[in-house]
């Protein structure tokens, strides 16, 4: 079992650096978590760093012990996820490090996988200490999406919107380009270069027909688009998602039409409707998009699609970036969501604000148990 010593700073320096690592591949390993390695020598030295870089390969262990060398022997391993204990398309991790000599390990989260849990209880049968929990909150941050999409056994839900000061989407007109500023659309297409998968709704897909690739981020590998068209008629051939730069799955009710969207090339989904007959059923989709291995979903849609996973309780993050303007009229950023009185207001914990350009980003999660 995991042993409660002392944290040392040059560890948890490391583990720092391992969280940063770690981020590095995010949007690019999916299904696996994103990972991060550091390597230290019997000095306390760094001399060999990792993280996952892709679905398939290496883990972060392995790319770090690989420029490591023998100077792992003695050594100690800090891993930003407890090293995994199976063999899949790689080898066990646990099983790795041992080999390599080191004689401590130190990870921050514990993996809730079944399949490739227990390689703390590995690395303790093969004679090695470890130490569990070392800057864990940091480490859960950065792997939120693949920890969520593991323990609820669906994608992590990211809604992200942009809005005035007084909540408005769009002004009276229904233009809204643009509302915020250059620096903050740029940071949304980091969002989406971190996401598997960016959803909108018919509305969005209408009003805007928008295209929802990834832009100017190098590297980045084109998420998922997914629009959700129940009745099949908001997609039209020739609209900027069936381009071909990205892939594109639009979904439908089972009743719908789909010929024109089957002609245009489109990978079309059918799915039952949601309860009360409108849209599609919004738990359905999102075990499909699991089973396409899908563990991020960035949910870009309007009003009105945001309130129905509201709804359904299935928003695990919020981004706003509020633009310092004000429009009186328009829509606003969420629709009615079954809320009539303040004591049903889904409440939020605040977790950063920062200055975009002229705009703020504001992020918050959904309060915890102890929190409300």
């Amino acid at each position: 079992m995991a042993t409660a010593a002392p944290h040392h700073e040059r560890e948890r320096e490391a583990m720092r650096r391992a969280v940063d690592l770690a981020a590095r591949g995010l949007g690019r390993t999916s299904p696996n978590p994103v990972v991060g390695c550091v390597i230290l020598d019997p000095a306390g030295r760094t001399v060999g760093e990792g993280w996952h870089k892709r679905a398939g390969g290496p883990h972060a262990e392995i790319h770090a012990l690989a420029e490591a060398g023998d100077d792992a022997r003695g050594g100690t391993a800090v891993v930003t996820l407890e090293p995994c204990n199976h063999t899949g398309r790689t080898g066990p991790c646990s099983r790795a490090l041992a080999e390599a000599g080191v004689v401590r390990v130190v990870y921050a989260v514990a993996d809730p996988n079944p399949t490739a849990r227990g390689g703390a209880e590995a690395l303790t049968e093969a004679g090695i200490d470890v130490e569990a929990g070392v800057l864990a909150a940091q480490a859960e941050e950065v792997n939120t999406a693949w920890l969520t999409a593991v323990r609820r056994q669906r994608p992590h839900v990211h809604w992200k919107y942009a809005a005035t000061l007084d909540g408005r989407t769009a002004a009276a007109d229904g233009t809204s380009r643009w509302i915020t500023s250059a620096p903050a659309r740029a940071d949304v297409h980091r969002l989406r270069a971190e996401s598997d998968a960016v959803l909108v709704g018919s509305g969005t897909a209408r009003t805007d027909d928008p295209h929802l690739a990834v832009r100017d981020v190098p590297g980045a590998e084109q998420p998922l688009r997914v629009v959700l068209d129940s009745s099949a008629t908001a997609v039209a051939p020739g609209a900027r998602v069936l381009d071909g730069l990205a892939p594109t799955l639009v979904v439908t009710s089972t009743t719908a039409d789909t010929a024109a969207l089957e002609e245009a090339g489109a990978d079309v989904l059918r799915l039952p409707s949601a309860r009360g007959g409108v849209g599609v059923d919004l738990r359905a989709l999102l075990a499909e998009l699991y089973r396409r291995d899908v563990r991020s979903v960035l949910l870009e849609g309007g009003p009105t699609l945001a309130a129905a996973f509201l709804t359904e309780g299935l928003v695990d993050r919020i981004t706003g970036y509020l633009a310092p303007a004000l429009l009186g009229a328009g829509p606003s950023v969420l629709a009615d969501a079954g809320i009539t009185t303040i004591t049903q207001a889904q409440r939020f914990t605040l977790t950063g604000t920062e200055s975009i350009g002229p705009d703020l980003r504001i992020t918050a999660v959904p309060r915890t148990t102890e929190e409300s």
